[in-house]
């Protein structure tokens, strides 16, 4: 399976996004923020250690992914690629409400998070409906 995602440009250009590297620039952007967060050596907002774990999950099952057992097994791990995309949102929402990030922050990473569910979604929809039809 192809981890990209084409799509027309309304000039009629087509473009293909790799989801593999916009989850790996999305990992490391929530791990570099959780760096700004952690107040002292043994002291962290749980807010920022539960954006790690979703925002790297991501990508960890997106690489998954590249050498699936089955189709199932493909969708299965984009699926959870998805549903962790979803659950980073909350936590970016949420560090953006109790005043943890600045506005900017919050809307590049809520972007760059709408993004890949976007992406992951149609992954999902194309490769269960090409199931569906075998």
């Amino acid at each position: 399976m192809e981890n990209t995602f084409s799509s027309s440009l309304n000039d009629g250009r087509e473009y293909r996004v790799k989801i593999d590297d916009l989850a790996f620039e999305f990992a490391k952007k929530v791990v570099f923020l959780r760096k700004r967060l952690i107040v002292s050596e043994d002291k962290e907002y749980i807010i920022s250690k539960q954006l790690v774990r979703s925002g790297t999950s991501i990508a960890a099952n997106i690489a998954e992914a590249g050498f699936p057992q089955s189709d199932a097994d493909y969708v299965s791990k984009m699926s959870i690629a998805l549903k962790e995309a979803n659950e980073s949102k909350l936590w970016i929402r949420l560090l953006r409400e109790c005043n943890y990030i600045a506005d900017e922050e919050y809307e590049s990473l809520l972007r760059d998070c709408e993004k890949i569910i976007r992406i992951l979604f149609t992954i999902t929809q194309k490769v269960r409906k090409r199931l569906n039809n075998k």
